[in-house]
């Protein structure tokens, strides 16, 4: 287990940056944001907890992190992430490249505001005793079809038939990158 808060924050948003780096991570955390509005930090954070510290999230856990950061995310980096989305297209002057420039600037906040999130994530995440043993990638699947559905729960939908692949997607490079 890790030490300290800070060097969980620390290895937690190193953990995301690599795995989201991952071929293939980065379109699969867009799908399950786009299809059932996922917190892919949350999904971040989740996978890092099970991988690196074989801590399994349970539901009411998940609920903790959400509502951790909630606010923070709907009032910040949604928004953040509005204004450089729209800025691909719209409105006048954009896009041009002096509005590319600042779109490029928005994402670096965008992307800091995400780290601030990490850190909030990872000030609650339960410090408790390990599970037993690696963690299979059956038990990392369960956990992250936990925080789908929790998220898809919150949208007043089920999760959609087409979410497993990109679950399988995140599950497939965090075992990988685990081992």
């Amino acid at each position: 287990m890790v030490s300290t808060r800070s060097e969980l924050e620390a290895d937690s948003w190193a953990f995301a940056l690599a795995i989201y780096a991952r071929p293939g991570v980065a379109e699969a955390c867009l799908i399950l944001q786009n299809e059932a509005g996922v917190d892919v930090m949350l999904l971040l954070m989740a996978t890092f907890a099970a991988v690196k510290h074989r801590l399994l999230l349970t539901p009411d856990e998940i609920r903790t992190l959400d509502e951790a950061c909630r606010l923070w995310r709907e009032q910040i980096v949604w928004r953040l992430r509005t204004i450089r989305i729209e800025l691909k297209t719209g409105p006048q002057p954009a896009p041009n490249s002096a509005t590319e420039q600042f779109r490029s600037q928005v994402k670096a906040l965008e992307l800091a505001a995400e780290k601030l999130e990490n850190q909030l994530l990872a000030e609650c995440l339960p410090l408790r005793p390990p599970a037993q043993g690696i963690v299979k990638p059956e038990q990392l699947r369960t956990v992250l079809e936990g925080v789908v559905a929790h998220f898809a729960e919150r949208r007043g939908a089920a999760p959609k038939a087409s979410l497993p692949s990109p679950i399988d997607t995140i599950v497939e490079a965090a075992i990988q990158d685990a081992s």
